[in-house]
């Protein structure tokens, strides 16, 4: 039986410890960085797939047709203008952000919603758009694309509420 035993003072030992724990500390953060951060209540963001997308708005009580009606790449500007602010106001207001994904690409999946208050048998004519960055929902928006139409967040509407957007 061989023993091996090194002396050592406690400030190496405690330097060595410190050192490890800054090394795992930087490679969490570089792990999670641009990633959308999420507390325990909050609802799941996971999108890289078509049930993760249905899922996620099925979360806010949404029903949507399978297929999406479109999906296309965007950019997020790198500077947002006055219409992009107030499109981020939207996002804020639902605890996400696109400031973090300025200048990036991503994907915006658009599906047909089949049970907006007040819309029920107009396919077509309310719509959601999630923005996704790797397989994670960053924003979106519920709109309808009719010519007065509305733009909200994800939260399904009551009823009075539903019934004031389809008025204005």
């Amino acid at each position: 039986m061989f023993v091996f035993s090194i002396k050592s003072s406690k400030l190496k030992i405690a330097l060595t410890a410190f050192a490890a724990v800054l090394a795992a500390a930087a490679v969490v953060l570089l792990i999670n960085r641009g990633k959308p951060a999420v507390s325990d209540n909050a609802i799941s963001l996971k999108a890289s797939n078509a049930s993760e997308r249905a899922a996620f708005l099925s979360q806010f009580g949404w029903e949507i047709e399978e297929d999406p009606a479109e999906v296309a790449e965007v950019i997020i500007p790198a500077e947002f203008d006055r219409g992009y602010e107030k499109y981020n106001e939207i996002q804020k207001a639902q605890n996400l952000d696109l400031t973090p994904y300025a200048g990036k690409r991503a994907k915006r999946w658009t599906y047909n919603i089949k049970n907006y208050p007040g819309y029920e048998g107009d396919s077509g004519t309310v719509q959601a758009n999630i923005l996704v960055y790797e397989g994670a929902v960053i924003g979106g928006d519920i709109c309808s694309t009719e010519l007065d139409g509305f733009m909200q967040g994800f939260d399904f509407p009551t009823k009075n509420a539903a019934q004031n957007e389809s008025t204005t």
